[in-house]
Protein backbone atom coordinates (compact mmCIF):
# COMPACT_ATOMS: atom_id res chain seq x y z
CA UNK A 1 0.00 0.00 0.00
CA UNK A 2 2.95 2.43 0.76
CA UNK A 3 4.49 1.86 -2.68
CA UNK A 4 1.07 2.76 -4.27
CA UNK A 5 0.51 6.00 -1.60
CA UNK A 6 4.22 6.76 -2.90
CA UNK A 7 3.55 6.50 -6.56
CA UNK A 8 0.11 8.56 -6.49
CA UNK A 9 2.37 11.47 -4.48
CA UNK A 10 5.24 10.94 -7.34
CA UNK A 11 2.66 11.22 -10.22
CA UNK A 12 1.24 14.29 -8.59
CA UNK A 13 4.09 15.96 -8.12
CA UNK A 14 5.75 15.53 -11.57
CA UNK A 15 1.94 16.94 -12.77
CA UNK A 16 2.84 19.75 -10.20
CA UNK A 17 6.06 20.35 -11.64
CA UNK A 18 4.52 20.75 -15.39
CA UNK A 19 1.82 22.89 -14.36
CA UNK A 20 4.53 25.52 -12.92
CA UNK A 21 6.42 25.02 -16.02
CA UNK A 22 3.20 25.70 -17.73
CA UNK A 23 3.00 28.99 -16.20
CA UNK A 24 6.33 30.36 -16.82
CA UNK A 25 6.81 28.46 -20.17
CA UNK A 26 3.20 29.61 -22.59
CA UNK A 27 4.50 27.84 -25.77
CA UNK A 28 4.80 24.31 -24.14
CA UNK A 29 1.02 24.71 -22.77
CA UNK A 30 0.38 25.45 -26.80
CA UNK A 31 2.50 22.66 -28.12
CA UNK A 32 0.67 20.15 -26.09
CA UNK A 33 -2.79 21.15 -26.87
CA UNK A 34 -2.14 21.37 -30.33
CA UNK A 35 -1.17 17.63 -30.06
CA UNK A 36 -4.02 16.53 -27.94
CA UNK A 37 -6.60 18.52 -29.86
CA UNK A 38 -4.96 18.46 -33.43
CA UNK A 39 -7.95 16.25 -34.94
CA UNK A 40 -10.70 18.02 -33.74
CA UNK A 41 -8.99 21.77 -34.18
CA UNK A 42 -8.70 20.80 -37.45
CA UNK A 43 -12.72 19.52 -37.71
CA UNK A 44 -13.46 23.21 -36.15
CA UNK A 45 -11.18 24.94 -38.45
CA UNK A 46 -13.07 23.21 -41.59
CA UNK A 47 -16.33 24.07 -40.70
CA UNK A 48 -15.12 27.82 -40.38
CA UNK A 49 -13.77 27.83 -43.57
CA UNK A 50 -16.71 26.43 -45.08
CA UNK A 51 -18.88 28.96 -43.11
CA UNK A 52 -16.82 31.67 -44.89
CA UNK A 53 -16.67 30.76 -48.86
CA UNK A 54 -20.53 29.70 -48.40
CA UNK A 55 -19.98 25.84 -49.13
CA UNK A 56 -20.97 23.08 -47.57
CA UNK A 57 -19.21 19.85 -46.95
CA UNK A 58 -21.23 17.10 -48.44
CA UNK A 59 -21.25 13.35 -49.04
CA UNK A 60 -19.87 12.91 -52.55
CA UNK A 61 -21.84 10.91 -55.29
CA UNK A 62 -19.57 7.79 -54.04
CA UNK A 63 -20.70 8.41 -50.41
CA UNK A 64 -16.84 9.65 -49.47
CA UNK A 65 -16.52 13.19 -48.36
CA UNK A 66 -15.63 15.72 -50.87
CA UNK A 67 -11.48 16.19 -49.65
CA UNK A 68 -11.20 19.72 -51.36
CA UNK A 69 -13.89 20.98 -49.21
CA UNK A 70 -11.82 19.61 -46.43
CA UNK A 71 -8.64 21.16 -47.60
CA UNK A 72 -9.16 24.65 -46.76
CA UNK A 73 -7.91 25.35 -43.75
CA UNK A 74 -4.66 26.34 -42.30
CA UNK A 75 -2.25 23.44 -43.02
CA UNK A 76 0.72 23.20 -45.00
CA UNK A 77 2.09 25.76 -47.11
CA UNK A 78 1.33 24.15 -49.93
CA UNK A 79 -1.61 21.27 -50.03
CA UNK A 80 -3.14 19.68 -52.96
CA UNK A 81 -6.43 17.79 -52.61
CA UNK A 82 -7.87 15.69 -55.51
CA UNK A 83 -11.32 16.83 -55.91
CA UNK A 84 -13.95 13.88 -56.93
CA UNK A 85 -17.69 14.30 -57.91
CA UNK A 86 -19.87 15.89 -55.21
CA UNK A 87 -23.24 15.39 -54.99
CA UNK A 88 -25.60 18.18 -53.57
CA UNK A 89 -22.93 20.68 -53.78
CA UNK A 90 -24.29 22.65 -56.65
CA UNK A 91 -22.76 25.95 -55.62
CA UNK A 92 -24.25 29.14 -57.12
CA UNK A 93 -26.62 27.40 -58.85
CA UNK A 94 -29.75 29.33 -60.69
CA UNK A 95 -31.97 26.26 -60.94
CA UNK A 96 -34.95 28.12 -62.09
CA UNK A 97 -33.43 29.57 -65.37
CA UNK A 98 -32.29 26.71 -66.64
CA UNK A 99 -35.52 26.97 -69.06
CA UNK A 100 -38.19 29.10 -68.67
CA UNK A 101 -41.09 26.91 -67.76
CA UNK A 102 -39.20 24.13 -66.96
CA UNK A 103 -38.56 23.78 -63.54
CA UNK A 104 -35.76 22.45 -62.17
CA UNK A 105 -35.39 19.13 -64.32
CA UNK A 106 -35.77 15.95 -62.29
CA UNK A 107 -35.04 16.39 -59.29
CA UNK A 108 -33.04 13.42 -58.85
CA UNK A 109 -30.32 13.25 -56.26
CA UNK A 110 -27.22 11.63 -56.48
CA UNK A 111 -28.08 7.82 -54.66
CA UNK A 112 -26.39 6.09 -52.08
CA UNK A 113 -24.10 2.82 -54.17
CA UNK A 114 -26.77 0.74 -52.62
CA UNK A 115 -29.50 2.52 -54.83
CA UNK A 116 -27.64 3.24 -57.70
CA UNK A 117 -29.12 1.71 -60.93
CA UNK A 118 -27.70 -1.70 -62.50
CA UNK A 119 -27.16 -2.04 -66.26
CA UNK A 120 -29.29 -4.20 -68.02
CA UNK A 121 -27.16 -7.88 -68.97
CA UNK A 122 -27.04 -7.01 -72.31
CA UNK A 123 -25.19 -3.87 -72.34
CA UNK A 124 -23.25 -4.71 -69.31
CA UNK A 125 -19.82 -2.67 -68.80
CA UNK A 126 -20.87 -0.25 -71.69
CA UNK A 127 -19.62 2.98 -69.79
CA UNK A 128 -15.95 4.57 -69.59
CA UNK A 129 -17.58 8.00 -68.64
CA UNK A 130 -14.75 10.00 -66.38
CA UNK A 131 -16.27 12.85 -64.22
CA UNK A 132 -14.33 15.89 -64.15
CA UNK A 133 -11.22 15.60 -62.01
CA UNK A 134 -9.85 19.22 -60.09
CA UNK A 135 -6.82 19.27 -57.92
CA UNK A 136 -6.94 22.10 -56.04
CA UNK A 137 -3.58 23.58 -54.54
CA UNK A 138 -2.72 25.89 -51.72
CA UNK A 139 -0.51 28.63 -51.85
CA UNK A 140 0.97 30.88 -49.14
CA UNK A 141 0.74 34.88 -49.47
CA UNK A 142 3.64 35.80 -51.20
CA UNK A 143 3.41 32.79 -54.05
CA UNK A 144 -0.57 34.02 -54.32
CA UNK A 145 1.11 37.70 -54.75
CA UNK A 146 3.79 35.79 -57.54
CA UNK A 147 1.08 34.11 -59.37
CA UNK A 148 -0.72 37.44 -59.28
CA UNK A 149 1.78 39.65 -61.32
CA UNK A 150 3.09 36.38 -63.25
CA UNK A 151 -0.42 35.44 -65.17
CA UNK A 152 -3.17 37.79 -66.78
CA UNK A 153 -6.51 37.15 -67.57
CA UNK A 154 -6.32 35.66 -70.98
CA UNK A 155 -8.89 36.01 -72.97
CA UNK A 156 -11.83 36.90 -70.55
CA UNK A 157 -14.61 35.90 -72.85
CA UNK A 158 -16.42 39.73 -72.51
CA UNK A 159 -19.04 40.21 -74.97
CA UNK A 160 -20.39 36.11 -75.41
CA UNK A 161 -23.11 35.23 -74.89
CA UNK A 162 -24.68 31.64 -74.59
CA UNK A 163 -28.38 30.79 -75.03
CA UNK A 164 -29.89 28.60 -72.22
CA UNK A 165 -31.67 26.27 -75.16
CA UNK A 166 -28.66 24.96 -76.57
CA UNK A 167 -25.88 25.85 -73.11
CA UNK A 168 -27.92 24.78 -70.35
CA UNK A 169 -25.02 24.40 -67.98
CA UNK A 170 -24.57 27.58 -68.38
CA UNK A 171 -28.16 28.58 -67.87
CA UNK A 172 -27.94 26.80 -64.47
CA UNK A 173 -24.93 29.44 -63.02
CA UNK A 174 -25.09 32.71 -61.39
CA UNK A 175 -24.37 36.16 -63.10
CA UNK A 176 -20.30 35.93 -61.88
CA UNK A 177 -19.89 32.01 -62.36
CA UNK A 178 -21.37 32.87 -65.71
CA UNK A 179 -18.03 35.65 -66.15
CA UNK A 180 -15.70 32.90 -64.83
CA UNK A 181 -17.31 30.07 -67.63
CA UNK A 182 -16.99 32.56 -70.53
CA UNK A 183 -13.38 33.35 -69.64
CA UNK A 184 -12.65 29.63 -69.40
CA UNK A 185 -14.56 28.69 -72.62
CA UNK A 186 -12.76 32.02 -74.20
CA UNK A 187 -9.50 30.43 -72.99
CA UNK A 188 -10.29 27.15 -73.95
CA UNK A 189 -10.82 27.93 -77.50
CA UNK A 190 -7.50 30.18 -77.65
CA UNK A 191 -5.50 27.33 -76.06
CA UNK A 192 -4.29 29.58 -73.20
CA UNK A 193 -3.70 26.72 -70.46
CA UNK A 194 -3.22 29.08 -67.38
CA UNK A 195 -4.77 32.18 -66.28
CA UNK A 196 -5.54 34.62 -63.21
CA UNK A 197 -9.82 34.60 -62.86
CA UNK A 198 -11.65 36.96 -63.61
CA UNK A 199 -14.05 36.32 -60.34
CA UNK A 200 -13.15 34.83 -57.28
CA UNK A 201 -15.03 31.48 -56.72
CA UNK A 202 -14.55 28.74 -53.95
CA UNK A 203 -12.88 25.08 -54.67
CA UNK A 204 -16.28 23.88 -55.17
CA UNK A 205 -17.70 27.03 -57.07
CA UNK A 206 -14.70 26.44 -59.78
CA UNK A 207 -15.25 22.73 -60.38
CA UNK A 208 -18.99 23.25 -61.00
CA UNK A 209 -17.86 26.21 -63.21
CA UNK A 210 -15.58 24.13 -65.31
CA UNK A 211 -17.97 21.42 -65.93
CA UNK A 212 -20.62 23.33 -67.20
CA UNK A 213 -18.08 24.50 -69.76
CA UNK A 214 -16.53 20.91 -70.16
CA UNK A 215 -20.37 19.36 -70.65
CA UNK A 216 -22.02 22.35 -72.84
CA UNK A 217 -19.05 22.31 -75.37
CA UNK A 218 -18.66 19.19 -77.03
CA UNK A 219 -16.37 21.32 -80.06
CA UNK A 220 -14.23 21.83 -77.46
CA UNK A 221 -12.28 18.06 -78.22
CA UNK A 222 -8.55 19.36 -77.27
CA UNK A 223 -9.92 20.17 -73.98
CA UNK A 224 -9.24 17.57 -70.99
CA UNK A 225 -12.07 16.76 -68.35
CA UNK A 226 -9.51 18.12 -65.65
CA UNK A 227 -8.00 21.21 -64.42
CA UNK A 228 -6.18 22.69 -61.31
CA UNK A 229 -6.70 25.68 -59.54
CA UNK A 230 -4.50 27.72 -57.42
CA UNK A 231 -5.79 29.31 -53.67
CA UNK A 232 -4.51 32.04 -51.12
CA UNK A 233 -4.66 31.57 -47.35
CA UNK A 234 -8.10 33.21 -47.86
CA UNK A 235 -9.44 31.06 -50.09
CA UNK A 236 -9.40 33.35 -52.99
CA UNK A 237 -8.41 31.75 -56.25
CA UNK A 238 -5.31 32.68 -57.73
CA UNK A 239 -4.70 31.10 -60.65
CA UNK A 240 -6.81 28.52 -62.98
CA UNK A 241 -4.98 26.06 -65.01
CA UNK A 242 -6.56 24.16 -67.77
CA UNK A 243 -5.16 20.42 -69.38
CA UNK A 244 -5.61 20.06 -72.94
CA UNK A 245 -4.94 16.58 -74.80
CA UNK A 246 -2.42 16.04 -77.43
CA UNK A 247 -4.46 17.03 -80.20
CA UNK A 248 -2.85 20.60 -79.31
CA UNK A 249 0.07 19.84 -81.23
CA UNK A 250 -1.38 20.51 -84.66
CA UNK A 251 -4.86 21.44 -83.82
CA UNK A 252 -5.26 22.80 -86.92
CA UNK A 253 -4.71 19.29 -88.83
CA UNK A 254 -7.47 18.07 -86.07
CA UNK A 255 -10.00 20.60 -86.61
CA UNK A 256 -9.95 19.72 -90.29
CA UNK A 257 -9.98 16.31 -89.99
CA UNK A 258 -12.98 16.30 -87.08
CA UNK A 259 -15.41 19.25 -89.07
CA UNK A 260 -14.69 16.49 -92.33
CA UNK A 261 -16.07 14.05 -90.60
CA UNK A 262 -19.08 15.66 -89.03
CA UNK A 263 -19.97 17.00 -92.34
CA UNK A 264 -20.16 13.84 -94.31
CA UNK A 265 -23.20 13.19 -91.44
CA UNK A 266 -24.62 16.64 -91.18
CA UNK A 267 -25.05 17.23 -95.28
CA UNK A 268 -27.57 14.14 -95.20
CA UNK A 269 -29.11 14.72 -91.83
CA UNK A 270 -30.04 18.42 -93.12
CA UNK A 271 -31.64 17.44 -96.43
CA UNK A 272 -34.33 15.67 -94.15
CA UNK A 273 -37.24 16.96 -93.14
CA UNK A 274 -38.42 17.11 -89.29
CA UNK A 275 -35.82 17.03 -86.47
CA UNK A 276 -37.27 13.85 -85.68
CA UNK A 277 -35.80 12.36 -88.76
CA UNK A 278 -32.72 14.27 -88.15
CA UNK A 279 -32.84 12.57 -84.84
CA UNK A 280 -33.20 9.37 -85.99
CA UNK A 281 -30.24 9.61 -88.85
CA UNK A 282 -27.62 10.98 -86.57
CA UNK A 283 -28.31 8.08 -83.98
CA UNK A 284 -28.40 5.55 -86.97
CA UNK A 285 -25.34 6.78 -88.88
CA UNK A 286 -23.52 7.15 -85.35
CA UNK A 287 -23.85 3.68 -84.47
CA UNK A 288 -22.93 2.59 -88.30
CA UNK A 289 -19.87 4.64 -87.85
CA UNK A 290 -18.57 3.92 -84.35
CA UNK A 291 -17.78 0.89 -82.38
CA UNK A 292 -17.66 0.97 -78.30
CA UNK A 293 -13.79 0.39 -77.24
CA UNK A 294 -12.57 1.21 -73.69
CA UNK A 295 -9.37 1.16 -74.59
CA UNK A 296 -9.81 3.62 -77.24
CA UNK A 297 -7.54 7.02 -76.90
CA UNK A 298 -9.00 10.22 -76.63
CA UNK A 299 -12.22 8.58 -75.33
CA UNK A 300 -14.08 11.30 -73.88
CA UNK A 301 -14.01 13.98 -76.55
CA UNK A 302 -16.49 13.78 -79.75
CA UNK A 303 -13.19 13.83 -81.88
CA UNK A 304 -12.93 10.16 -80.87
CA UNK A 305 -16.15 8.89 -82.41
CA UNK A 306 -16.35 11.20 -85.07
CA UNK A 307 -12.52 10.78 -86.42
CA UNK A 308 -11.58 7.57 -84.89
CA UNK A 309 -14.66 5.42 -84.55
CA UNK A 310 -13.80 4.10 -81.28
CA UNK A 311 -14.99 5.35 -78.40
CA UNK A 312 -16.96 5.05 -74.91
CA UNK A 313 -20.10 6.30 -73.93
CA UNK A 314 -18.56 9.71 -73.52
CA UNK A 315 -17.33 9.74 -76.99
CA UNK A 316 -20.73 8.34 -78.27
CA UNK A 317 -22.94 11.27 -76.17
CA UNK A 318 -20.10 14.07 -77.53
CA UNK A 319 -20.78 13.41 -81.23
CA UNK A 320 -24.20 13.09 -80.92
CA UNK A 321 -24.56 16.64 -78.97
CA UNK A 322 -22.22 18.25 -81.38
CA UNK A 323 -24.10 16.85 -83.97
CA UNK A 324 -27.67 17.81 -83.14
CA UNK A 325 -26.25 21.00 -82.05
CA UNK A 326 -24.97 22.21 -85.15
CA UNK A 327 -28.39 21.06 -86.81
CA UNK A 328 -30.07 23.13 -84.76
CA UNK A 329 -31.64 20.95 -82.38
CA UNK A 330 -31.31 21.26 -78.47
CA UNK A 331 -28.97 18.12 -77.05
CA UNK A 332 -27.46 18.14 -73.96
CA UNK A 333 -24.81 15.99 -72.44
CA UNK A 334 -26.09 14.06 -68.93
CA UNK A 335 -23.51 12.38 -67.41
CA UNK A 336 -24.48 10.11 -64.20
CA UNK A 337 -24.66 6.23 -62.94
CA UNK A 338 -25.97 3.25 -64.83
CA UNK A 339 -23.79 0.56 -63.28
CA UNK A 340 -20.94 2.55 -63.64
CA UNK A 341 -20.07 5.89 -64.59
CA UNK A 342 -21.96 6.71 -67.50
CA UNK A 343 -23.15 9.81 -69.75
CA UNK A 344 -26.35 10.00 -72.31
CA UNK A 345 -28.06 12.46 -73.74
CA UNK A 346 -31.47 14.61 -73.52
CA UNK A 347 -32.66 16.07 -76.69
CA UNK A 348 -35.57 18.55 -77.14
CA UNK A 349 -38.02 18.03 -80.00
CA UNK A 350 -40.96 20.03 -80.51
CA UNK A 351 -40.42 21.28 -76.87
CA UNK A 352 -40.26 18.16 -75.16
CA UNK A 353 -37.22 16.41 -73.96
CA UNK A 354 -35.95 12.60 -74.34
CA UNK A 355 -33.39 10.32 -73.20
CA UNK A 356 -31.18 8.98 -76.27
CA UNK A 357 -28.54 6.06 -75.22
CA UNK A 358 -26.36 6.20 -78.44
CA UNK A 359 -24.00 3.70 -76.69
CA UNK A 360 -26.33 1.23 -75.32
CA UNK A 361 -28.29 0.76 -78.83
CA UNK A 362 -24.74 -0.16 -80.88
CA UNK A 363 -25.19 -3.71 -80.48
CA UNK A 364 -25.47 -6.05 -82.48
CA UNK A 365 -27.80 -5.82 -84.18
CA UNK A 366 -28.49 -2.13 -83.76
CA UNK A 367 -31.73 -1.45 -81.54
CA UNK A 368 -33.91 1.94 -80.29
CA UNK A 369 -33.99 0.35 -76.96
CA UNK A 370 -32.76 3.10 -75.34
CA UNK A 371 -33.78 5.85 -77.84
CA UNK A 372 -36.31 8.58 -76.82
CA UNK A 373 -37.41 7.35 -73.63
CA UNK A 374 -39.10 9.37 -70.73
CA UNK A 375 -37.23 9.70 -67.22
CA UNK A 376 -39.80 7.01 -65.60
CA UNK A 377 -38.28 4.54 -68.47
CA UNK A 378 -35.21 5.72 -67.94
CA UNK A 379 -34.78 5.23 -64.14
CA UNK A 380 -34.94 2.13 -63.90
CA UNK A 381 -31.06 1.71 -65.28
CA UNK A 382 -29.85 5.43 -65.23
CA UNK A 383 -29.64 8.23 -62.82
CA UNK A 384 -28.53 11.78 -63.01
CA UNK A 385 -25.89 13.22 -61.22
CA UNK A 386 -23.94 16.16 -60.47
CA UNK A 387 -25.34 19.12 -62.19
CA UNK A 388 -26.97 16.82 -64.42
CA UNK A 389 -29.40 16.65 -61.90
CA UNK A 390 -30.57 20.45 -62.99
CA UNK A 391 -31.46 19.19 -66.92
CA UNK A 392 -34.96 19.69 -67.75
CA UNK A 393 -37.14 16.35 -67.38
CA UNK A 394 -37.64 14.24 -70.08
CA UNK A 395 -41.40 13.36 -70.34
CA UNK A 396 -42.24 13.66 -74.08
CA UNK A 397 -44.71 11.39 -75.55
CA UNK A 398 -45.35 12.76 -79.63
CA UNK A 399 -41.52 11.33 -80.08
CA UNK A 400 -41.33 8.51 -77.68
CA UNK A 401 -40.88 4.70 -78.63
CA UNK A 402 -41.59 5.11 -82.58
CA UNK A 403 -38.50 3.35 -83.67
CA UNK A 404 -38.76 -0.52 -83.72
CA UNK A 405 -35.41 -2.17 -83.00
CA UNK A 406 -34.48 -4.91 -85.82
CA UNK A 407 -35.47 -7.80 -85.62
CA UNK A 408 -34.71 -11.64 -87.50
CA UNK A 409 -37.43 -13.44 -89.48
CA UNK A 410 -39.09 -16.15 -87.97
CA UNK A 411 -41.35 -16.58 -84.31
CA UNK A 412 -40.00 -13.52 -82.89
CA UNK A 413 -40.77 -11.42 -86.42
CA UNK A 414 -44.35 -10.45 -86.03
CA UNK A 415 -44.04 -10.03 -89.86
CA UNK A 416 -42.26 -12.99 -90.51
CA UNK A 417 -45.73 -14.23 -92.45
CA UNK A 418 -46.00 -10.69 -94.17
CA UNK A 419 -44.84 -10.24 -97.72
CA UNK A 420 -41.76 -8.95 -99.14
CA UNK A 421 -40.60 -6.17 -100.80
CA UNK A 422 -39.88 -7.83 -103.88
CA UNK A 423 -43.60 -9.64 -103.44
CA UNK A 424 -45.24 -6.16 -103.45
CA UNK A 425 -43.83 -5.08 -106.96
CA UNK A 426 -41.22 -2.75 -105.62
CA UNK A 427 -37.27 -2.69 -105.04
CA UNK A 428 -34.82 -0.61 -102.54
CA UNK A 429 -34.80 2.03 -104.73
CA UNK A 430 -38.52 2.75 -104.64
CA UNK A 431 -38.85 2.95 -101.01
CA UNK A 432 -39.38 6.37 -99.44
CA UNK A 433 -36.57 7.67 -96.74
CA UNK A 434 -39.00 10.64 -95.29
CA UNK A 435 -41.62 12.54 -95.28
CA UNK A 436 -40.70 14.74 -97.52
CA UNK A 437 -39.96 12.35 -100.60
CA UNK A 438 -43.51 11.08 -99.53
CA UNK A 439 -45.19 14.43 -99.94
CA UNK A 440 -43.29 14.34 -103.88
CA UNK A 441 -44.41 10.67 -104.74
CA UNK A 442 -47.82 11.03 -104.27
CA UNK A 443 -48.23 14.56 -105.95
CA UNK A 444 -46.31 12.79 -109.01
CA UNK A 445 -48.50 9.75 -108.89
CA UNK A 446 -51.43 12.01 -108.69
CA UNK A 447 -50.82 14.36 -111.55
CA UNK A 448 -49.86 11.23 -114.18
CA UNK A 449 -53.67 9.85 -112.78
CA UNK A 450 -54.80 13.31 -114.06
CA UNK A 451 -57.57 13.13 -111.47
CA UNK A 452 -59.31 10.17 -108.91
CA UNK A 453 -56.74 7.37 -108.44
CA UNK A 454 -55.46 4.46 -106.64
CA UNK A 455 -52.01 4.21 -105.45
CA UNK A 456 -48.98 2.62 -103.57
CA UNK A 457 -46.20 3.48 -102.53
CA UNK A 458 -43.67 1.96 -99.31
CA UNK A 459 -41.74 3.67 -96.93
CA UNK A 460 -39.06 3.21 -94.87
CA UNK A 461 -40.46 1.82 -91.99
CA UNK A 462 -42.79 2.03 -88.55
CA UNK A 463 -41.71 5.80 -88.18
CA UNK A 464 -42.09 6.70 -91.13
CA UNK A 465 -45.43 5.42 -91.84
CA UNK A 466 -46.81 6.95 -88.17
CA UNK A 467 -45.47 10.64 -89.64
CA UNK A 468 -47.39 9.92 -92.48
CA UNK A 469 -50.48 8.93 -90.11
CA UNK A 470 -49.83 12.11 -88.25
CA UNK A 471 -49.46 14.32 -91.23
CA UNK A 472 -53.29 13.52 -92.18
CA UNK A 473 -54.92 13.77 -88.73
CA UNK A 474 -53.06 17.10 -88.17
CA UNK A 475 -53.89 18.03 -91.75
CA UNK A 476 -50.19 18.93 -92.50
CA UNK A 477 -50.26 16.95 -95.56
CA UNK A 478 -52.44 19.97 -97.40
CA UNK A 479 -49.37 21.74 -97.17
CA UNK A 480 -47.27 18.77 -98.44
CA UNK A 481 -48.84 18.39 -101.10
CA UNK A 482 -52.55 18.39 -101.53
CA UNK A 483 -52.46 21.90 -101.86
CA UNK A 484 -49.92 21.72 -104.74
CA UNK A 485 -52.57 19.19 -106.24
CA UNK A 486 -55.95 21.11 -106.15
CA UNK A 487 -54.34 24.09 -107.52
CA UNK A 488 -52.93 22.61 -110.57
CA UNK A 489 -56.13 20.25 -111.29
CA UNK A 490 -58.56 23.16 -110.41
CA UNK A 491 -60.06 21.03 -107.79
CA UNK A 492 -62.17 22.30 -104.70
CA UNK A 493 -62.07 18.84 -102.58
CA UNK A 494 -61.34 15.50 -102.15
CA UNK A 495 -61.67 11.94 -100.05
CA UNK A 496 -58.62 9.68 -99.20
CA UNK A 497 -58.29 6.77 -98.08
CA UNK A 498 -55.00 5.10 -96.92
CA UNK A 499 -54.21 1.36 -95.77
CA UNK A 500 -51.35 0.18 -94.37
CA UNK A 501 -49.94 -3.10 -94.98
CA UNK A 502 -46.53 -4.13 -93.29
CA UNK A 503 -43.42 -5.59 -94.99
CA UNK A 504 -41.57 -8.45 -93.53
CA UNK A 505 -38.82 -6.21 -93.62
CA UNK A 506 -40.21 -3.89 -91.51
CA UNK A 507 -41.30 -1.68 -94.10
CA UNK A 508 -44.86 -0.27 -95.14
CA UNK A 509 -46.60 -0.70 -98.65
CA UNK A 510 -49.15 2.12 -98.29
CA UNK A 511 -52.26 1.40 -100.53
CA UNK A 512 -54.21 5.13 -101.26
CA UNK A 513 -57.96 5.80 -102.43
CA UNK A 514 -58.20 9.32 -103.63
CA UNK A 515 -61.31 10.86 -104.99
CA UNK A 516 -61.80 14.55 -105.86
CA UNK A 517 -64.52 17.50 -106.54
Amino acid sequence: MKKVLYGILGVLALLSLFIIACAFQPDLADKVSDLLYADKGQEEQTGEDEKSDGTVQTPSAGGQQDTASAAGGQGAEIMIAPMGPTSDEVLGLNTGSVHTGQGNGTGNKPSSSAERPKSPEAVAGRGGYVPVQGENEQVDDKEAERLKEQYTYGETGEGLDFDGEFYPYYAMLDGTQQALYRQIYANAMAVNAIFNPVEQVSQGQLRNVFMAVFNDHPELFWLDSAYRGKFDRSGNCVEIRLEFNELIDNLDAAKARFNEEAEKIISAADRLGTDYEVEVYVHNALLDKMEYDLRAPLNQSAYSGLVNGRTVCAGYARSFQYLMMELGIPCYYCTGYAGEAHAWNIVQLDGEYYNADATWDDTDPNTYDFFNKTDAEFNTNHRREDLSVNLPACNGTRYANRESSPRTAGTDNPYSNARTLADAGFDESSVLLNLAAYYDDCYKQIMESGGSCTFQNVVDGENLWLQCYDAYNNDDYSAGYMDRVFTDLGVTGCNVDIEAEPLRDGRFLLHHTIGFY
